[in-house]
């Protein structure tokens, strides 16, 4: 059996942004929904810098809207997989832009208690370590998000926050990159 790493490392990473669409934000919490922006923010600027794959997701577009232009816009040369089931597992597409190499998903995105969870347990199933973004992860109803987030720990799951995230990428207080993250976290 493979020991799995307890800590998020960029080379092993591979970051999946999960259905933050147009028509799905009025009905989340705004305070939630703003904080999810930003850390997602911080989350997908970091994937860039220390070359993290990013998948973007976005659950019945044509019914939903799209991705939300704050994401979108860091996401340039990211074409968002437009999907009907709830986990992002069931869509080929999505399953072949998954890659073997990176074992470790981190997930970001809505609703917590549905796509998420569906998308975290499908992927533990295929043997990938699972880390769930905390802050970057939401539902309308907090007690829905609190508990998929029991389950996905009981499931064994590591629930963690975007910046232990991309400080765990990071690994060292030096360089480039690390002042870039540093600023945008401050």
């Amino acid at each position: 059996m493979i020991k799995p790493n307890f800590m998020a490392r960029a080379s092993l990473s591979q970051l999946i942004i999960i259905d933050i669409q147009l028509r799905l934000m009025p009905v989340m919490p705004a305070d939630k929904m703003q904080e999810l922006v930003k850390n997602c923010g911080i989350l997908i600027q970091s994937a860039a810098w220390l070359e993290v794959p990013v998948i973007v997701s976005e659950q019945y577009p044509r019914g939903l809207g799209h991705t939300v232009p704050e994401i979108l816009t860091l996401l340039p040369d990211v074409k968002p997989v437009a999907k009907t089931a709830f986990s992002c597992v069931a869509e080929p597409k999505f399953k072949q832009l998954l890659t073997g190499d990176h074992s470790q998903i981190i997930i970001a995105g809505m609703e917590t208690h549905i796509c998420v969870l569906q998308t975290a347990l499908d992927l533990l199933t295929l043997g990938k370590q699972v880390f769930i973004v905390e802050d970057a992860v939401i539902s309308r109803n907090p007690a829905n998000k609190a508990n998929a987030l029991a389950r996905l720990r009981d499931a064994g799951c590591m629930i963690s926050n975007s910046e232990s995230i991309v400080f765990e990428w990071l690994g060292r207080a030096e360089g480039e990159v690390f002042k870039k993250i540093n600023q945008l976290v401050r």
